[in-house]
């Protein structure tokens, strides 16, 4: 309970501290204001007593975009990929999230994408501004789950990103992230401190791929994930 409270008083000042100064960042290139935010998402680990162990960055292209395909365990989810990745990336966010005061232009100012998950069409808006981020140079992340997870069980996956990194023509980079389901799990606000395993594997590339082949990709992605985290592989 300590750990919770503490957490809260000290997070949500933080937050709204890197947004306002982060807005400013921004005026010199979003690019800039994403590495600034790296630190925001190591404060996160740290005030809530979390150990990230990240395994294989080396897969990550030295060059070009890619797509990065997350498992979706808890909110601290964001933090330990905001934190661990080294390289320019946007996330693809649901809307309520944009909705929040100045965090949510601070996200936009960032570049990340909003998602109406309620909303079919205007999802798909999303993936294709998506696609222009990428064919522009800058990777993306996607939970391909849509939601987390309340206990650590991979949920059914989405096509909706499979079929953008086929028209894009980018690989995707499986990220499996285990054990932030007990840090805070869904629909509670208790912090527990605790580790987070991510691990990266190696790039599936999806050049000479078409729209047919997407349930294919999609289980390649998931197969990798699900044999890296503790539950198995939900139906």
């Amino acid at each position: 309970m300590l750990r919770t409270l503490v957490f809260f008083l000290l997070f949500w000042p933080l937050t709204f501290f890197v947004a306002i100064t982060g807005i400013l960042v921004s005026l010199l290139g979003a690019d800039l204001f994403h590495s600034y935010s790296r630190l925001w998402g190591r404060a996160a680990l740290l005030l809530a007593g979390v150990r990230l162990e990240v395994e294989g960055l080396e897969h990550l292209p030295r060059q070009g975009p890619v797509i990065l395909m997350a498992n979706h365990q808890s909110s601290f989810d964001i933090f330990a990929l905001q934190w661990a990745l080294p390289i320019q990336f946007r996330f693809l966010a649901k809307t309520e999230l944009f909705r929040i005061p100045v965090v949510g232009m601070a996200m936009r100012r960032i570049g990340h994408i909003p998602v109406d998950r309620g909303d079919s069409r205007k999802a798909m808006h999303s993936l294709r501004e998506a696609g222009r981020r990428i064919a522009s140079g800058t990777s993306a992340v996607i939970f391909p789950e849509g939601t987390r997870s309340s206990d650590g069980f991979l949920l059914p996956f989405k096509k909706g990103g499979f079929l953008l990194a086929l028209q894009a023509r980018v690989p995707l980079v499986p990220v499996a992230i285990d054990g932030s389901y007990r840090i805070m799990p869904k629909g509670t606000r208790c912090i527990c401190g605790g580790r987070i395993r991510m691990r990266l594997f190696a790039p599936i590339e999806t050049v000479g791929m078409d729209r047919r082949r997407s349930e294919e990709l999609m289980e390649q992605v998931r197969s990798r994930i699900a044999s890296a985290i503790d539950k198995e592989c939900a139906p």
